[in-house]
């Protein structure tokens, strides 16, 4: 049987066509749609008409491909940037009405909680007592379990996109006062985290996203065309070289070193800031690089407990947005 998910998030709508059967979710198709959405958002987060027609079309396609390849779903959420907007609810009724498929916002602990279970099941159990960090555009998600989901799990507003737009955005490359006011804020809001995590000891750190992935080869990490099953790290000291790097460096050049991409190359170095200040507070020497992420704790979740998982979880009852829909709970008692 083949499922597919559908992720809108900072920069892209990305969908992935997986087998399902056996209990693994095995990729068989991936698509990704550079949207930006991040980059049409009013100063109160409002996503601009024009970027909300094109999320249309681009579910739109997703959804005309799922069906080409014969999947089930799509499984249709969206990150921080279409979950913090005031609009959420129009841009979701949009999707739905264009494209007959119901996208949901997930609550960034629920985010952290589906990236843990992903990050368990590839590491697997001899990772011990496990700390999960994935940065995106909008948030930070921490997560930290000894089982199979997380004991306890967190969504901090530390998003790289959003920390270079607040941030880094006057100044190319930034100004040393500038990197200081960040590094406190980062400080400030993971503070509580930080020291839990180091009460807690993990024995395995991991990360996870497309930003930590591309911080990870430029701290000298293997490529990507090397496959997804070749031993990555990225340790905290190569983590603050390469700060000093990209701090050094206009966001035009950045693009020019290892791993880093143009469409990310502006947000680079404050991922590299997060990702550094949080390895540090945390105690943590550095962490392995997790190919799999929310995407795939999605998969596993719906292979796990069942087809009917996301409809009972995101408590879609006909309303694509409706305000009421019950989040995601998988890291509670059972009822």
């Amino acid at each position: 049987m083949r499922v597919s998910v559908v992720d809108a998030g900072s920069n892209t709508v990305r969908l992935v066509i997986a087998d399902v059967e056996g209990g693994v979710p095995l990729p068989v198709h991936t698509v990704k749609w550079k949207l930006r959405l991040s980059e049409h958002v009013g100063p109160d987060g409002t996503i601009a008409d024009e970027a909300v027609e094109r999320l249309v079309k681009a579910v739109g396609a997703a959804g005309a491909t799922a069906r080409r390849w014969h999947a089930a779903g799509p499984l249709a959420f969206a990150t921080a940037v279409v979950r913090n907007a005031p609009n959420r609810q129009e841009a979701l009724r949009r999707v739905a009405a264009g494209t007959g498929i119901r996208m949901y916002t997930l609550p960034g602990e629920t985010e952290a909680e589906l990236t843990f279970l992903a990050a368990r099941r590839w590491l697997g159990w001899h990772a011990g007592p496990l700390a999960v960090l994935d940065i995106g555009g909008g948030s930070l998600e921490v997560a930290f379990g000894r089982g199979r989901l997380p004991d306890f799990a967190a969504s901090l507003p530390l998003g790289a996109n959003r920390l270079t737009q607040e941030y880094l955005a006057d100044q190319d490359p930034p100004e040393q006062a500038e990197l200081k006011e960040l590094r406190r804020r980062i400080r400030h809001e993971l503070r509580d985290v930080a020291s839990r995590i180091r009460w807690e000891r993990p024995r395995t750190a991991a990360v996870s996203s497309r930003t930590f992935q591309q911080l990870a080869r430029l701290c000298g990490a293997a490529p990507g065309r090397c496959g997804p099953f070749v031993p990555r790290e990225m340790r905290c000291r190569d983590l603050r070289k390469a700060v000093r790097t990209l701090a050094a460096l206009p966001a035009a050049e950045r693009a020019q070193l290892p791993g880093i991409s143009a469409p990310r190359a502006a947000q680079s170095l404050a991922g590299a800031v997060v990702g550094h200040t949080a390895l540090k507070l945390m105690g943590l020497g550095g962490a392995v690089v997790c190919p799999w992420a929310i995407r795939e704790g999605v998969l596993l979740r719906y292979i796990e407990d069942g087809a009917d998982w996301w409809t009972d979880a995101t408590g879609a009852t006909g309303s694509a947005a409706s305000p009421s829909a019950a989040p995601l709970r998988i890291a509670g008692p059972p009822a």
